[in-house]
Protein backbone atom coordinates (compact mmCIF):
# COMPACT_ATOMS: atom_id res chain seq x y z
CA UNK A 1 0.00 0.00 0.00
CA UNK A 2 1.28 3.36 -0.67
CA UNK A 3 -0.18 7.25 0.26
CA UNK A 4 -0.28 9.60 -2.71
CA UNK A 5 2.02 13.11 -2.05
CA UNK A 6 0.28 16.25 -3.43
CA UNK A 7 2.83 18.02 -5.29
CA UNK A 8 1.27 21.26 -4.10
CA UNK A 9 2.77 20.00 -0.50
CA UNK A 10 4.77 22.89 0.78
CA UNK A 11 7.25 19.88 2.08
CA UNK A 12 8.33 19.15 -1.53
CA UNK A 13 11.29 21.14 -2.25
CA UNK A 14 12.05 21.61 -5.57
CA UNK A 15 15.54 22.56 -5.72
CA UNK A 16 17.18 24.31 -8.63
CA UNK A 17 14.43 25.40 -10.22
CA UNK A 18 12.97 29.64 -10.89
CA UNK A 19 9.28 29.08 -11.31
CA UNK A 20 7.23 25.97 -11.35
CA UNK A 21 4.26 25.56 -14.28
CA UNK A 22 0.89 23.81 -12.09
CA UNK A 23 -2.08 22.23 -13.60
CA UNK A 24 -4.05 19.52 -12.31
CA UNK A 25 -2.63 16.77 -13.96
CA UNK A 26 1.42 17.80 -13.45
CA UNK A 27 4.22 19.92 -12.20
CA UNK A 28 6.76 21.60 -14.26
CA UNK A 29 10.01 23.26 -13.70
CA UNK A 30 10.99 25.95 -15.32
CA UNK A 31 14.58 27.99 -15.30
CA UNK A 32 12.87 31.10 -16.07
CA UNK A 33 9.86 32.73 -14.30
CA UNK A 34 7.10 30.79 -15.91
CA UNK A 35 4.43 33.35 -15.82
CA UNK A 36 6.58 36.07 -17.46
CA UNK A 37 8.38 33.61 -19.85
CA UNK A 38 7.45 35.92 -22.72
CA UNK A 39 10.23 38.44 -21.88
CA UNK A 40 12.62 36.02 -21.88
CA UNK A 41 13.22 35.68 -25.79
CA UNK A 42 13.86 33.59 -28.03
CA UNK A 43 12.22 30.40 -28.22
CA UNK A 44 15.02 28.61 -28.37
CA UNK A 45 15.78 30.09 -25.10
CA UNK A 46 12.38 29.09 -23.79
CA UNK A 47 12.79 25.31 -24.76
CA UNK A 48 15.94 25.22 -23.25
CA UNK A 49 14.68 26.87 -20.07
CA UNK A 50 12.16 24.55 -19.80
CA UNK A 51 14.42 21.66 -19.42
CA UNK A 52 15.35 20.85 -15.59
CA UNK A 53 19.20 20.76 -15.38
CA UNK A 54 20.21 20.70 -11.99
CA UNK A 55 16.62 20.64 -10.70
CA UNK A 56 15.94 18.10 -7.48
CA UNK A 57 12.66 17.23 -5.75
CA UNK A 58 13.93 16.73 -2.19
CA UNK A 59 11.98 16.13 0.64
CA UNK A 60 12.74 13.91 4.20
CA UNK A 61 10.53 10.60 4.50
CA UNK A 62 10.69 7.43 6.57
CA UNK A 63 9.72 5.53 3.25
CA UNK A 64 11.09 2.29 2.09
CA UNK A 65 9.74 2.75 -1.63
CA UNK A 66 9.05 5.82 -3.67
CA UNK A 67 6.65 5.82 -6.84
CA UNK A 68 6.95 8.78 -9.46
CA UNK A 69 4.36 8.86 -12.24
CA UNK A 70 6.40 11.35 -15.06
CA UNK A 71 6.36 12.61 -18.82
CA UNK A 72 9.69 13.13 -19.97
CA UNK A 73 9.84 14.63 -23.78
CA UNK A 74 13.61 14.59 -25.30
CA UNK A 75 14.82 13.56 -28.15
CA UNK A 76 17.66 11.57 -26.35
CA UNK A 77 17.36 9.04 -23.62
CA UNK A 78 17.78 10.61 -20.54
CA UNK A 79 18.27 9.25 -16.81
CA UNK A 80 16.11 10.05 -13.20
CA UNK A 81 18.77 10.02 -10.18
CA UNK A 82 17.45 9.11 -6.86
CA UNK A 83 19.69 9.63 -3.71
CA UNK A 84 19.13 8.94 -0.05
CA UNK A 85 21.20 11.06 2.70
CA UNK A 86 23.45 12.30 -0.49
CA UNK A 87 24.16 8.75 -1.75
CA UNK A 88 23.31 7.60 -5.31
CA UNK A 89 20.47 5.10 -4.64
CA UNK A 90 19.10 4.25 -8.14
CA UNK A 91 19.65 5.82 -11.72
CA UNK A 92 16.84 4.75 -13.58
CA UNK A 93 16.59 5.47 -17.66
CA UNK A 94 13.17 7.69 -18.45
CA UNK A 95 11.22 7.83 -21.65
CA UNK A 96 7.91 8.96 -22.33
CA UNK A 97 4.85 8.49 -20.25
CA UNK A 98 6.28 5.95 -17.44
CA UNK A 99 5.69 5.32 -13.86
CA UNK A 100 8.85 4.66 -11.67
CA UNK A 101 9.70 2.15 -8.55
CA UNK A 102 12.29 2.53 -6.35
CA UNK A 103 12.26 -0.38 -3.72
CA UNK A 104 14.59 -1.09 -0.38
CA UNK A 105 15.37 2.27 0.26
CA UNK A 106 17.15 2.71 3.88
CA UNK A 107 15.31 2.32 6.74
CA UNK A 108 14.57 5.39 8.83
CA UNK A 109 14.15 9.52 8.12
CA UNK A 110 15.97 10.45 5.30
CA UNK A 111 16.95 12.79 2.97
CA UNK A 112 15.41 12.02 -0.45
CA UNK A 113 16.69 13.70 -3.72
CA UNK A 114 15.31 13.16 -7.07
CA UNK A 115 17.31 14.92 -9.91
CA UNK A 116 15.04 14.99 -12.90
CA UNK A 117 16.79 14.11 -16.10
CA UNK A 118 18.73 17.63 -17.52
CA UNK A 119 17.64 17.54 -21.26
CA UNK A 120 13.80 17.68 -22.70
CA UNK A 121 10.74 18.90 -20.93
CA UNK A 122 10.01 16.92 -17.68
CA UNK A 123 6.38 16.91 -16.09
CA UNK A 124 5.81 15.16 -12.67
CA UNK A 125 2.58 13.96 -12.68
CA UNK A 126 2.07 12.15 -9.41
CA UNK A 127 4.54 11.11 -6.03
CA UNK A 128 3.55 8.17 -3.86
CA UNK A 129 5.42 6.60 -0.53
CA UNK A 130 4.81 3.86 1.69
CA UNK A 131 0.96 3.83 3.34
CA UNK A 132 2.03 5.60 6.66
CA UNK A 133 5.23 6.91 6.12
CA UNK A 134 6.45 9.97 7.87
CA UNK A 135 7.10 13.32 5.04
CA UNK A 136 8.86 16.44 6.10
CA UNK A 137 10.33 19.37 4.71
CA UNK A 138 14.33 19.50 4.15
CA UNK A 139 15.86 23.01 5.52
CA UNK A 140 18.69 23.02 3.25
CA UNK A 141 21.09 25.46 4.92
CA UNK A 142 23.84 24.99 2.17
CA UNK A 143 25.61 27.75 1.29
CA UNK A 144 23.88 28.52 -2.50
CA UNK A 145 25.50 28.85 -6.13
CA UNK A 146 24.30 29.68 -9.21
CA UNK A 147 26.09 29.07 -12.38
CA UNK A 148 25.24 30.18 -15.70
CA UNK A 149 26.85 29.30 -19.28
CA UNK A 150 25.96 27.37 -22.42
CA UNK A 151 24.81 24.17 -23.47
CA UNK A 152 29.00 22.82 -22.12
CA UNK A 153 27.10 23.53 -18.56
CA UNK A 154 23.62 22.42 -19.17
CA UNK A 155 25.39 18.92 -20.38
CA UNK A 156 23.06 17.32 -22.48
CA UNK A 157 26.27 14.16 -22.70
CA UNK A 158 26.57 13.22 -19.24
CA UNK A 159 25.99 10.12 -18.06
CA UNK A 160 22.86 11.57 -16.00
CA UNK A 161 21.74 14.36 -13.99
CA UNK A 162 23.69 14.03 -11.26
CA UNK A 163 27.02 13.58 -13.53
CA UNK A 164 26.99 17.25 -15.20
CA UNK A 165 30.29 19.26 -14.09
CA UNK A 166 28.01 21.66 -11.79
CA UNK A 167 25.57 19.27 -9.97
CA UNK A 168 29.87 17.03 -9.66
CA UNK A 169 31.39 20.34 -8.18
CA UNK A 170 27.76 21.00 -6.22
CA UNK A 171 28.09 17.33 -4.25
CA UNK A 172 31.94 17.77 -3.77
CA UNK A 173 31.62 21.07 -2.32
CA UNK A 174 28.23 20.85 -0.66
CA UNK A 175 26.79 23.48 -2.18
CA UNK A 176 22.88 24.17 -3.34
CA UNK A 177 22.74 24.24 -6.94
CA UNK A 178 21.21 26.57 -9.36
CA UNK A 179 22.16 25.48 -12.58
CA UNK A 180 21.32 27.99 -15.66
CA UNK A 181 23.11 26.25 -18.52
CA UNK A 182 20.75 26.86 -21.76
CA UNK A 183 22.26 24.83 -24.64
CA UNK A 184 22.68 27.15 -27.58
CA UNK A 185 21.49 30.17 -25.58
CA UNK A 186 24.23 31.83 -23.16
CA UNK A 187 24.03 35.45 -24.71
CA UNK A 188 24.23 37.37 -22.31
CA UNK A 189 20.62 38.90 -21.93
CA UNK A 190 19.69 41.58 -19.45
CA UNK A 191 16.21 39.78 -18.42
CA UNK A 192 18.57 36.60 -17.41
CA UNK A 193 21.10 39.08 -15.43
CA UNK A 194 18.08 40.80 -13.66
CA UNK A 195 16.41 37.05 -12.63
CA UNK A 196 19.73 36.26 -11.37
CA UNK A 197 20.17 39.36 -9.87
CA UNK A 198 16.92 38.76 -7.53
CA UNK A 199 17.99 35.14 -6.61
CA UNK A 200 19.66 34.41 -2.86
CA UNK A 201 23.37 33.50 -3.59
CA UNK A 202 26.55 32.79 -1.63
CA UNK A 203 28.51 32.11 -5.06
CA UNK A 204 28.60 33.16 -8.78
CA UNK A 205 29.84 32.38 -11.41
CA UNK A 206 29.35 32.53 -15.28
CA UNK A 207 30.62 30.26 -18.00
CA UNK A 208 30.65 32.88 -21.66
CA UNK A 209 31.39 33.37 -25.40
CA UNK A 210 31.05 29.65 -27.11
CA UNK A 211 27.76 30.60 -27.48
CA UNK A 212 28.51 34.06 -28.57
CA UNK A 213 31.33 33.32 -30.73
CA UNK A 214 29.08 30.09 -32.72
CA UNK A 215 25.91 32.16 -33.51
CA UNK A 216 27.79 35.82 -34.15
CA UNK A 217 25.17 37.64 -31.89
CA UNK A 218 28.55 39.92 -29.98
CA UNK A 219 31.55 41.09 -31.62
CA UNK A 220 34.56 43.02 -30.82
CA UNK A 221 32.72 46.21 -30.15
CA UNK A 222 29.83 44.57 -27.96
CA UNK A 223 30.89 41.57 -26.09
CA UNK A 224 33.13 43.38 -23.47
CA UNK A 225 30.72 46.06 -22.63
CA UNK A 226 27.97 42.99 -22.51
CA UNK A 227 29.55 40.97 -20.03
CA UNK A 228 30.57 44.43 -17.38
CA UNK A 229 26.61 45.70 -18.19
CA UNK A 230 25.52 41.68 -17.23
CA UNK A 231 27.87 41.43 -13.91
CA UNK A 232 26.93 45.43 -13.28
CA UNK A 233 23.08 44.15 -12.96
CA UNK A 234 24.46 41.59 -10.78
CA UNK A 235 26.41 43.45 -8.68
CA UNK A 236 23.28 45.61 -7.83
CA UNK A 237 22.14 43.47 -5.10
CA UNK A 238 25.07 41.35 -4.96
CA UNK A 239 27.46 43.43 -4.59
CA UNK A 240 30.45 41.51 -2.63
CA UNK A 241 29.07 37.85 -3.51
CA UNK A 242 32.36 36.17 -5.31
CA UNK A 243 31.72 35.97 -8.95
CA UNK A 244 34.01 33.62 -11.02
CA UNK A 245 33.79 34.84 -15.01
CA UNK A 246 35.31 32.06 -17.32
CA UNK A 247 36.16 32.21 -20.43
CA UNK A 248 35.49 29.33 -23.27
CA UNK A 249 37.14 25.69 -23.09
CA UNK A 250 39.12 24.37 -25.73
CA UNK A 251 37.78 23.95 -29.09
CA UNK A 252 40.13 22.93 -32.11
CA UNK A 253 38.73 24.12 -34.62
CA UNK A 254 37.40 27.69 -33.15
CA UNK A 255 40.50 28.58 -31.79
CA UNK A 256 42.30 30.81 -34.11
CA UNK A 257 39.58 30.29 -37.10
CA UNK A 258 37.43 33.86 -37.20
CA UNK A 259 33.68 33.56 -37.23
CA UNK A 260 31.56 35.99 -38.98
CA UNK A 261 31.98 38.94 -37.11
CA UNK A 262 35.78 38.29 -36.64
CA UNK A 263 36.33 36.62 -33.71
CA UNK A 264 37.94 33.23 -32.41
CA UNK A 265 37.97 31.95 -29.28
CA UNK A 266 42.23 33.11 -28.36
CA UNK A 267 40.94 36.68 -28.76
CA UNK A 268 37.11 35.99 -26.90
CA UNK A 269 39.44 34.77 -24.02
CA UNK A 270 41.73 38.07 -23.92
CA UNK A 271 37.96 39.98 -24.53
CA UNK A 272 36.41 38.38 -21.04
CA UNK A 273 39.99 38.80 -19.20
CA UNK A 274 39.88 42.89 -19.76
CA UNK A 275 36.61 43.18 -19.13
CA UNK A 276 36.95 41.51 -15.69
CA UNK A 277 40.00 43.71 -15.27
CA UNK A 278 38.13 46.80 -16.00
CA UNK A 279 35.59 45.97 -13.80
CA UNK A 280 38.53 45.31 -10.54
CA UNK A 281 40.27 48.58 -11.93
CA UNK A 282 36.63 50.37 -10.88
CA UNK A 283 36.71 49.22 -7.46
CA UNK A 284 35.09 45.42 -7.84
CA UNK A 285 37.22 43.49 -6.15
CA UNK A 286 35.46 40.21 -6.08
CA UNK A 287 35.06 39.44 -9.68
CA UNK A 288 37.83 37.05 -10.88
CA UNK A 289 38.54 35.93 -14.05
CA UNK A 290 39.45 32.20 -14.63
CA UNK A 291 40.64 30.71 -18.08
CA UNK A 292 38.53 28.35 -19.71
CA UNK A 293 41.14 26.67 -21.01
CA UNK A 294 42.07 25.61 -16.83
CA UNK A 295 38.63 23.57 -16.64
CA UNK A 296 39.06 21.88 -20.40
CA UNK A 297 42.04 22.63 -22.08
CA UNK A 298 43.81 21.26 -25.18
CA UNK A 299 44.95 18.51 -23.17
CA UNK A 300 41.80 16.86 -23.25
CA UNK A 301 40.64 17.79 -26.73
CA UNK A 302 40.46 13.81 -27.00
CA UNK A 303 37.13 13.82 -25.48
CA UNK A 304 35.42 16.56 -27.41
CA UNK A 305 33.50 13.74 -29.87
CA UNK A 306 31.86 16.94 -31.59
CA UNK A 307 34.80 19.28 -31.41
CA UNK A 308 32.93 21.72 -29.10
CA UNK A 309 31.23 19.32 -26.49
CA UNK A 310 32.98 17.03 -23.52
CA UNK A 311 31.42 13.51 -23.57
CA UNK A 312 30.14 11.94 -19.92
CA UNK A 313 34.32 11.54 -18.93
CA UNK A 314 35.29 14.73 -20.15
CA UNK A 315 32.01 16.61 -18.08
CA UNK A 316 33.22 14.83 -14.96
CA UNK A 317 36.57 15.96 -15.25
CA UNK A 318 35.48 19.27 -15.35
CA UNK A 319 33.40 19.10 -11.99
CA UNK A 320 36.73 18.47 -10.51
CA UNK A 321 38.97 20.98 -12.42
CA UNK A 322 36.40 23.73 -11.07
CA UNK A 323 36.52 22.45 -7.83
CA UNK A 324 40.12 23.31 -7.90
CA UNK A 325 40.69 26.17 -10.31
CA UNK A 326 37.43 28.05 -9.13
CA UNK A 327 36.15 27.13 -5.87
CA UNK A 328 38.97 26.63 -4.21
CA UNK A 329 41.21 29.83 -5.36
CA UNK A 330 37.83 31.88 -6.07
CA UNK A 331 35.46 30.60 -3.23
CA UNK A 332 37.66 30.19 -1.04
CA UNK A 333 36.36 26.40 -0.22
Amino acid sequence: MSQSIDLNDAKLSWQGAISLHRTDEWVMPWRVPFESKRLFPPDALLERAAMPAGVRLSFMANTSSLTIDLDVQSEDPQKLDVYADGQLYESLNVAGSRTLQINGLPTGEKLLEVWLPQHGEVRVKSLAIDDGASLSAYDDGRPKWITYGSSITHCRAAESPSTTWPAIAARILDLNLTCLGYGGNCHLEPMLARMIRDLPADYLSMKVGINVQGHNSLNARTFRPAIIGFVQILREKHPDTPLAVISPIFSPPLETKQNAVGFNLIEMRQEVAQAVDDLKSCGDSNVHYVDGLKLFGAHLGHMLPDDLHPNAEGYKLMGQNFVNEVAKPVFKL
